[in-house]
C-alpha cells in the first residue's frame, strides 16, 4: 500500500467511528491534543481510540503574493497499554491559493500533506508541585502529494509538562527538537516550544492563550516561527468535544492569520 494511501484511510476511520458516536456516552472525559499547539500529558487508556478532526483556513501576504491555505487537521489517537497511545496524524485534503499582488493573477494547488506516525508515552502523574509529564516520538513521513511533500523522514521528539493551578487553571509547557531538512536537501535540528495557559469557566467550557514556537531554526533553514493564540473548547457530552481557536502570527516567518474548528470524539 502507498504511504499517500494512508490519509484516506484516516478519514474513512473517521467516518465510521462518527457513525458509532452514540455508543460512547458510558466511557470517561475526553482529552484532547488540540486545538492549542502544546499537547496534553494525558493518553486516551487501553484499547480506548480518539479522533480528533477538523478545518483550518490560514492567511499570510508576503514576497508581493497573497495566500490562503485551508487543511483538514486529523489525529487518530489508539491505546495500546494504559500509558502508551499509538498516534497518526496529518493535515489531511490541503488547499492553496495564491494571487499575486501584481497583475491579480491566481493559482490554485490541491493535495495532500504529509502523515506523521508517532508514541506517547504518559510518565507521570502530577504530584504535588511536580508536573504531570508526557513524552512524544514522532515521524514526519514524505507520503503527501508533491506540492505539500517534505524531504525525507524527519523524526521530533517532544516534552510536555501539565500543572494543575487553583481556580481551575492548568499551565502546560512543551519543549523538543525536530531533525529536518532543509531546501538543499540538508539536515538540521530545528527546536520546538510552547506554553499554555487554559481556564475552566464551567464544567463544559474552557479557554485559552498561547504562545508557540512550532520552529526554532538559523534563517538558511526557514527561520523561527512564533505565534499567539486563543482559543477555546465545549463539551457537548463526555466523549464528544467542539473548539475553536484563532492564530496571530508575530514574525514575518509565521503566516499572518490562521482559524480553525474542531470536533473531537473518544470511544
Amino acid at each position: 500500500m502507498k504511504l499517500s494511501y494512508l490519509h484516506k484511510i484516516i478519514f474513512l476511520i473517521t467516518s465510521l467511528l462518527g457513525a458509532s458516536m452514540a455508543m460512547a456516552q458510558q466511557a470517561d472525559e475526553i482529552s484532547t491534543d488540540r486545538p492549542d499547539f502544546v499537547e496534553s500529558s494525558e493518553v486516551v487508556g487501553k484499547g480506548r481510540v480518539q479522533i480528533e478532526t477538523g478545518f483550518s483556513i490560514e492567511r499570510n501576504t508576503a514576497n508581493g503574493s497573497r495566500d490562503r491555505q485551508t487543511t483538514t487537521p486529523t489525529l487518530l489517537r489508539i491505546g495500546i497499554e494504559e500509558d502508551w497511545e499509538l498516534r497518526f496524524e496529518t493535515d489531511g485534503k490541503t488547499s492553496l491559493r495564491t494571487e499575486q499582488l501584481a497583475g491579480g493573477a491566481v493559482q490554485t494547488t490541491s493535495g495532500y500533506s504529509d502523515l506523521s506516525v508517532g508514541l506517547k508515552w504518559h510518565m507521570m502523574d502530577a504530584q504535588g508541585v511536580l508536573p504531570a509529564v508526557a513524552v512524544l516520538i514522532h515521524a514526519e513521513i514524505d507520503s503527501g502529494s508533491t506540492p505539500f511533500r517534505g524531504q525525507g523522514v524527519r523524526p521530533s521528539v517532544r516534552f510536555t509538562e501539565e500543572w494543575e493551578l487553583p481556580y481551575d487553571i492548568s499551565l502546560g509547557i512543551m519543549e523538543g527538537i525536530m531533525l529536518d531538512k532543509n531546501e538543499l536537501g540538508q539536515r538540521f535540528n530545528s527546536g520546538i516550544f510552547g506554553i499554555t495557559m487554559s481556564k475552566g469557566w464551567t464544567e463544559k467550557f474552557r479557554t485559552f492563550i498561547e504562545f508557540a514556537s512550532p520552529q526554532i531554526a538559523r534563517a538558511q533553514n526557514g527561520g523561527s516561527q512564533a505565534s499567539f493564540d486563543l482559543g477555546a473548547t465545549y463539551l457537548l457530552t463526555p466523549t464528544l468535544q467542539l473548539d475553536t481557536a484563532l492564530f496571530k502570527g508575530l514574525n514575518r516567518r509565521t503566516p499572518d492569520l490562521t482559524f480553525g474548528v474542531g470536533l473531537s470524539a473518544k470511544f
